[in-house]
């Protein structure tokens, strides 16, 4: 895209290191929060039993449009933008056949209605800049092109935006939905996580202490740690990666020219790597102190790719999946809604085959649940 390749002449790697250090994650961390919250308690409010895994795209999509890219977009005006999203996602690698109904016409027209949804927004935040209290990505891509006598065209804003709305969106919601159901299925793990954050003063009578979140404390819970890593592990949302031979080598007796493209496999490293014992069972105490399992070998563990080259936004991303964690752990309660789990399919990212439909109840400070006014009136006696 346009916009990247222009980010790319002005320091790729500085620019985004800004957008996802210590100091910008920890501006991020209490908007990510709220994000979550609000998200959870829509979810425990729901009648029905909600999509897991649809309902993790729209709250990784909200977060990467209002706290990545600071858009001050109304409740209506984001689902219409998700949507258009949605469609565009849906129809990208569809044959390229120019043909009326065809999907790639769709994707296309899809494209240019999100990118006049995010001209918009971008025109309305460019105009609109009192009450920001945190420099957002976008912002950071804004001056990062101006400090290099390079301001960014509208249309490289546009793309460089849907290149972090993609980056922020489809892995997240994977791993998002990898980790409920998970939690659905190892309720001892839950409770092991919920002991922790008590014992920590970030869990107490059932509330998460106000204040108590903070990068560095969110970081530091071990426990906590190890469910994500194992989750990672477990399930990692993207299958592998390409990279280009710089130098031409051999392999099992096999030479590699230089120049060649070359695919590792993320999943089948973690799968067959022999540091990892029984690997298809979900067990977070592999990465505890007493065997620490990823530290067997420099490259058995890579969710998120390995070398120079790995993912740029991992931090971010396990920041949400912990904070999620935390936020699931101490304000609802969720049980599966049907009688098995769904299967699991790998293509394009990890997420179930069919839907994971979950109950969600919400949990006032002694952890009991809310009952609403209409669930009150039904169950009162006469």
């Amino acid at each position: 895209m346009d916009g990247v390749q222009s980010v790319t002449a002005i320091h790729y790697v500085q620019v985004f290191s800004k957008i996802f250090n210590h100091e910008a994650l920890e501006t991020y961390l209490p908007k990510i929060q709220l994000v979550i919250q609000d998200t959870l308690r829509m979810w425990s409010s729901s009648p029905e039993p909600i999509n897991v895994y649809c309902e993790a795209q729209k709250l990784t999509f909200r977060m990467a449009i209002r706290v990545l890219l600071g858009f001050r977009l109304s409740d209506e005006e984001l689902n219409l933008l998700f949507r258009v999203f949605q469609q565009f996602v849906e129809n990208v690698f569809s044959l390229p056949v120019d043909i009326p109904f065809s999907g790639y016409r769709r994707g296309i027209r899809a494209r240019e209605t999100l990118l006049r949804g995010l001209e918009k927004a971008i025109q309305e935040k460019l105009q609109n800049t009192q009450g920001k209290d945190y420099m957002d990505a976008l912002d950071v891509l804004i001056e990062s092109g101006k400090e290099h006598g390079n301001e960014l065209t509208m249309q490289e804003l546009m793309d460089g935006t849907l290149e972090l709305i993609f980056a922020a969106h489809a892995t997240t919601a994977s791993a998002s939905t990898s980790l409920i159901m998970q939690l659905l299925k190892h309720p001892a793990v839950l409770e092991k996580l919920r002991e922790e954050l008590r014992s920590n003063g970030i869990l107490h009578n059932g509330c998460v202490c106000e204040g108590a979140l903070r990068v560095d404390t969110v970081t530091t819970l071990p426990y906590l740690d190890c469910v994500i890593k194992e989750l990672l592990r477990l399930y990692s949302p993207v299958s592998g990666g390409y990279r280009t031979v710089l130098q031409t080598f051999e392999l099992d007796g096999c030479q590699i020219p230089k120049g060649w493209s070359v695919l590792y496999s993320i999943r089948d490293t973690h799968d067959t790597s022999p540091v990892f014992k029984d690997a298809d069972v979900f067990d977070p105490d592999r990465f505890g102190q007493d065997r620490t399992e990823d530290k067997d070998g420099r490259f058995h563990y890579l969710p998120f790719g390995g070398g120079v080259r790995n993912c740029l936004g991992k931090q971010l991303a396990k920041l949400f999946l912990k904070t999620l964690a935390i936020e699931l752990a101490s304000m609802s309660r969720f049980e599966l809604a049907t009688r098995t789990f769904p299967k699991v399919t790998p293509v394009p990212v990890v997420h179930p085959a069919d839907e994971l439909k979950v109950r969600f109840y919400g949990l006032d400070s002694n952890q009991n649940e809310i009952v609403t006014e209409t669930e009150a009136m039904l169950g009162a006696t006469v």
